[in-house]
């Protein structure tokens, strides 16, 4: 007769298993969980771990930022001549003509006056630079967030391709920490438009937009792409609405200058025809002053300009489409979802009752008295010396999985993302190509789109980040070179190129 039978006939009493399974704890679980080689793979190739690695990079972004700020010697350009721009117009001037400082006289349109003479106030009238480069540096982490906002919705870039282009650019660094630019803060603003747009809030974002707009023009390489999201989500009559608020935000930050000298402002911050010095440029040093300055090759880069935007136009409106289309169906499937969501968690709920009553009755009929307990001490030394001989015949035990947790539906509607963020960072990609001269601070216009577009190719991961690197090779290159500005040319050529490739070849898709 088995040892527990006899026990049970001697006392009576119902004698329940010696071995159950205890239910994992939490550290267990979160060994299982995050403590491993799959998990430590994941956070840097998923593109759905980016999330909680975007918080890692902002925390190390700040340190850096803050080392920089406090070790790397700022250096003058424009600040000062920023500075003395607004003292003018606190001072009561309003003829844009009139306003200047020392690199020449006011070229951005009033929300810069009005961003940077607030500026001003905080400064010390632009005295205390540490102070304003710490601004920067705020300026600097809310773009970096919106920006992965953007690439955490789309999970289309790992990563790792984030934290290596985020933190190895000395040139962006530059840019806002230690030039202080204004190019940044239009660039700030185009981004949350952008979060604006993708969230379904069109008002906000063209108000947003129009913000960026009245800080520097070049928000305008992105407008092609967003007309075509408006037309696509909105229809005719939505696109001229939001066509409304971007030209009133104008008319009203432009109000104290247009109702005194019209033409002044007018000529002054939206000068379209603008010629550039070429000793600045850094993608046609190749050129010759003569060449670079006449007006038949501002005119030929125009053409190709609007040639390009034509060209790409029809995949880019399909892409819209089926964006809109998947925004719609997500409308129509959310409540189903958050429905079935309901009773799903509602039946867990009652489950998990159940188990914890019939757990509280295990636990009242189980309560052993002394000699019960030492009589299942030594059954257990007995099992275990037995358990130990046997394993050593056996393959060893392998870890049961965790429990599976109550069934939630959802469908990632988000990546739909992808559809509506390539054409609008193509719009602005093709300004940057046709771009009579690119500064040094132009760099940024650009540079938190080149991942996603580079990744959108079908090039190899290699041939990607040597394009990445090289385009940051010629930003780095000062002053810029014939090689340094063919290269850039090459690069983006190289970029388009395989863009377009692709586009072109999934139209019968989208279709």
């Amino acid at each position: 007769m088995a040892p527990s039978t006899a026990y049970q006939k001697s006392t009576g009493k119902t004698v329940s298993p010696p071995f159950r399974k205890e239910p994992p704890t939490l550290l267990a679980k979160i060994k299982r969980e995050y403590l491993n080689l799959t998990f430590a793979k994941s956070l840097i190739f998923d593109p759905a771990r980016l999330p909680l690695v975007s918080v890692i990079i902002l925390a190390i972004d700040f340190v850096l930022n803050v080392l920089i700020v406090q070790n790397v010697p700022y250096t003058e350009i424009d600040w000062k001549a920023y500075m003395q721009e607004c003292e003018g117009f606190l001072n009561g001037t309003t003829d844009y003509s009139q306003l200047r400082g020392d690199t020449g006289p006011l070229v951005y349109p009033a929300g810069f006056v009005y961003i940077y003479s607030a500026f001003y106030f905080i400064t010390s009238r632009g005295t205390n630079i540490r102070l304003a480069q710490y601004l920067f540096i705020v300026i600097y982490l809310l773009q970096q967030t919106l920006v992965l906002r953007l690439y955490c919705k789309s999970r289309k870039i790992p990563p790792y391709v984030m934290v290596i282009t985020m933190f190895t650019s000395y040139r962006i660094h530059s840019i806002y920490l230690l030039r202080l630019f204004n190019d940044p803060i239009a660039i700030l603003l185009l981004n949350a438009a952008l979060n604006a747009y993708i969230d379904g809030r069109w008002t906000l974002g063209s108000v947003l937009l129009s913000l960026g707009v009245s800080v520097k023009m070049n928000i305008l390489l992105f407008a092609p792409g967003i007309l075509l999201l408006f037309i696509t989500n909105l229809g005719w009559m939505g696109t001229l609405r939001q066509l409304i608020v971007c030209g009133g935000i104008q008319l009203l930050l432009g109000a104290p200058f247009l109702l005194t000298y019209p033409w002044a402002y007018l000529k002054g911050s939206f000068d379209l025809g603008r010629v550039f010095e070429h000793k600045w440029t850094v993608n046609y040093r190749f050129l010759e002053p003569d060449v670079f300055e006449s007006k038949l090759f501002h005119l030929a880069l125009l053409a190709l300009h609007l040639g390009l935007l034509a060209l790409f136009a029809s995949p880019c409106y399909k892409y819209f489409q089926n964006y809109c289309r998947l925004r719609n169906l997500e409308m129509m499937l959310a409540p189903q979802i958050a429905a079935q969501n309901r009773v799903e968690k509602e039946q867990a709920a009652k489950q998990q009752q159940k188990q914890r009553q019939i757990a509280g009755k295990r636990k009242e009929e189980e309560k052993l008295s002394v000699e019960q307990e030492k009589f299942l001490k030594s059954f257990e030394k007995g099992i275990k010396q037995m358990a130990e001989k046997e394993k050593q015949k056996s393959t060893p035990e392998t870890i049961e999985p965790a429990a599976a947790g109550p069934n939630k539906f959802s469908i990632h509607f988000d990546r739909s993302t992808q559809l509506a963020l390539l054409p609008i960072f193509l719009s602005n990609f093709i300004g940057i190509v046709c771009a009579r001269s690119l500064h040094y601070q132009f760099y940024v216009w650009y540079f938190h789109s080149l991942p996603y577009l580079t990744w959108y190719t079908e090039y190899g991961t290699s041939l990607k980040f040597l394009l990445l690197l090289l385009i940051e090779f010629c930003w780095n290159t000062y002053p810029s070179t014939v090689l340094s500005s063919l290269t850039l040319h090459g690069c983006h050529l190289a970029l388009l190129y395989g863009i377009g490739r692709k586009m072109f070849r999934r139209i019968p898709d989208l279709a």
